[in-house]
């Protein structure tokens, strides 16, 4: 693992970005999108995951306007007050351009191919569907986005594959919110949806409170699929 910096396209600085390389180049790259947490323990497990896939990671700190360097967990009462306190306080349309700024700059990286995807989960969830809406990303992966039937205004902008990985029993995205949503997206060919049964918020969070093995691996088999599809 290593760090990168990238200027902010707003001339306001510059932020970190952590690289997980594969083993072969070339490859296609994937920014992952970090939950409210941070680049954590679960965010670079999951970027080695990717990098084992055979295609380049790279997380943005997108907290940097913030507080740059949160890494804090799941477990603790005071870990997710800070998270909800950082996921108010946080810019989603500064987010999203921090995030075409990295997907810019994954493209060039030594030995990616040119093919550059996102994967989001939870509040990054919910920037992999405005990156697929609002950028040229070859693939976005949106796991448990929040809020995602408040973006259905702008569905025909996207282009590029979409997944979108939604529990049925997600705590932070009512059940009317995710049945408007799959509603939406229904004779959409581009726009691939899936929802999980008896699966929580997070289900895919490395080591998680709320991971459930079975789901995480259903959905994890068809991201890596759709990456593959998209990426090479």
């Amino acid at each position: 693992m290593s760090e990168i910096m990238i200027d902010a396209s707003d001339g306001t600085g510059r932020f970190k970005a952590l690289v997980v390389e594969p083993k072969a180049k070339p490859a296609g790259a994937v920014v992952v999108i970090q939950e409210i947490f941070g680049i954590n323990d679960a965010m670079r497990a999951t970027c080695a995951e990717v990098a084992d896939l055979g295609f380049i990671a790279i997380c943005p700190d997108l907290f940097w306007r913030i507080e740059p360097g949160i890494d804090i967990t799941d477990k603790s009462e005071a870990e997710w007050k800070r998270a909800f306190e950082l996921f108010q306080t946080f810019d989603q349309a500064k987010g999203v351009a921090d995030l075409k700024a990295t997907l810019a700059v994954a493209r060039t990286l030594p030995g990616c191919n040119g093919r550059v995807g996102t994967m989001g989960f939870c509040l990054g969830g919910r920037l992999a569907m405005l990156m697929a809406e609002q950028s040229d990303a070859d693939v976005n992966i949106s796991y448990y986005g929040v809020g995602l039937d408040d973006l259905l205004g702008d569905l025909d902008r996207i282009r590029a594959p979409l997944v979108l990985h939604i529990a049925d029993q997600d705590q932070f995205f009512p059940a009317d919110g995710r049945a408007k949503l799959v509603a939406a997206c229904q004779g959409k060919p581009q726009i691939h949806t899936h929802v999980y049964p008896a699966a929580d918020h997070a289900f895919a969070r490395v080591n998680g409170v709320h991971w459930n093995g079975r789901a995480a691996t259903i959905a994890n088999g068809r991201s890596a699929e759709a990456l593959v599809a998209a990426l090479g």
